[in-house]
């Protein structure tokens, strides 16, 4: 199913797609000409981003309780990454960070709601991160020396899912696959519903209705700062 949806995405990204800007920011606006921030959004795009967004580093919204519910109640993924809390820096540190940036990609991957319940779930998290990954990457090749990725899901069952702890958290410190795992947004306390209000989407909750006989979408979605 994954991979006849990934043919349809191909596709979809053969048409011609227009930029997309945040019509909502001066800021946002003076920057529809900048040929480095529309490499980014195609970039993000042709990687199997079903729609990304410039947006301004004030409408990112973070929330101490949206942080706080990764450790109560219990995520099953709590602890086991660096990536993940108790590990990562929290809200506090990155409200500090945020005003170092004025801009943002925002990025959505749509999905059929019943392929995150199914063994394919891994992979959509796999091209998550590699998106937000990439999209950093380039970045930094254009100068934008400080971006930074946020994705979604713990890394360590996304990409170590096979080993029994996390490397970056063994006295060795050292993570086995940093060109692509990410942050969870989640333990920053990034409110992304904002956020998909911000970029004019609807957000499409995870459900798993196997009466219904239509096709649900979800959405799994990262962020990267970018200067």
């Amino acid at each position: 199913m994954l991979k006849n949806y990934k043919e349809q995405k191909d596709m979809e990204e053969r048409q011609p797609y227009p930029l997309s800007l945040d019509p909502h920011s001066d800021s946002i606006t003076m920057n529809k000409n900048n040929k480095k921030l529309r490499a980014l959004i195609q970039d993000a795009q042709k990687s199997g981003a079903s729609e990304a967004e410039i947006i301004s580093t004030r409408d990112i919204i973070v929330d101490n309780h949206l942080a706080d519910l990764c450790r109560e109640p219990r995520c099953e993924n709590y602890g086991l990454s660096k990536s993940c809390p108790p590990h990562v820096s929290g809200p506090s540190v990155f409200k500090k960070q945020l005003e170092k940036f004025n801009q943002a990609i925002f990025f959505k991957i749509d999905v059929p709601s019943e392929i995150l319940y199914s063994s394919e779930r891994r992979e959509v998290f796999q091209l998550l991160h590699e998106i937000a990954a990439g999209i950093e990457k380039s970045a930094v090749k254009m100068g934008f020396a400080s971006a930074q990725a946020y994705a979604g899901g713990s890394c360590k069952k996304i990409f170590c899912h096979d080993h029994g702890d996390c490397l970056a958290l063994s006295e060795e410190g050292k993570c086995r696959n940093p060109q692509y795992a990410r942050p969870s947004m989640s333990g920053f306390g990034i409110d992304v519903a904002k956020l998909f209000k911000t970029s004019g989407w609807t957000m499409n909750w995870i459900t798993h209705d196997t009466d219904s006989p239509s096709t649900k979408m979800a959405n799994v979605c990262g962020l990267v700062l970018i200067y």
